[in-house]
């Protein structure tokens, strides 16, 4: 009997502004390994991505 593959998660967001990689690392944290998680967006938002970033390193 094989194993079922893990779930996978896509969250997405419009601006790739910083909403679906939060997502997608809150998700992460909660689940580990037993689900696949990316993000995506339709269009880049260069102005967030310093204040994405700080926000996604705290612990």
């Amino acid at each position: 009997m094989s194993t079922p593959a893990a779930p996978s998660v896509l969250f997405v967001c419009v601006h790739n502004a910083g909403r679906s990689q939060m997502g997608a690392a809150f998700r992460t944290r909660l689940a580990g390994d037993k689900a696949q998680v990316r993000s995506a967006g339709f269009a880049r938002s260069a102005p967030t991505a310093r204040a994405r970033g700080r926000t996604l390193s705290r612990r």
